[in-house]
């Protein structure tokens, strides 16, 4: 039984070196020059260079960046369509992951109780001491992050 195994995979191994052999040689033959230029022929050794006059040619004007205020910046990033106005859709959808956080039952409807209870918990988290006050400290924990800019890879 070992011997069957053996002679079959024998046969395969000599099948895929025969197959890989035939196209190495075809792939070198293609990319052989023509045989005129192999023996020395007429073509190969050009008599001259072909000569361009590139005097009158210009190419075209390289595109200029130009300079954006911040609220064309600010425009631009809320005009998700580029057509140069800002639909109320394309206003709110920056805001939908905000909603879906509040949003804690998923229907879409954002009840007095579901922002209560983000609003207590909220206070709760920054209520170190437990005492149901806030002092100047503890509120400046709540206030938002500053959005983190990328370090200048220059």
């Amino acid at each position: 039984m070992n011997r069957i195994v053996l002679a079959a995979l024998a046969v395969l191994l000599s099948a895929a070196a025969g197959v890989f052999w035939f196209t190495g040689r075809d792939a070198l033959e293609a990319g052989a020059p023509p045989p005129d230029l192999m023996e020395g022929g007429p073509a190969a050794i050009p008599d001259a260079l072909p000569l361009a006059n590139a005097s009158d040619l210009r190419g075209p004007a390289p595109p200029v960046a130009s300079e954006m205020s911040r609220e064309q910046r600010r425009f631009s990033r809320s005009d998700r369509n580029g057509d140069g106005i800002v639909s109320r859709n394309e206003l709110l959808a920056t805001r939908t992951a905000a909603f879906r956080k509040l949003d804690v039952d998923g229907n879409n409807l954002l009840t007095f109780e579901e922002w209560a209870v983000t609003t207590a918990n909220r206070f709760k988290g920054a209520d170190v001491d437990g005492n149901l006050q806030l002092t100047p400290a503890e509120f400046r924990a709540t206030a938002p992050k500053p959005a983190q800019r990328p370090e200048c890879r220059c």
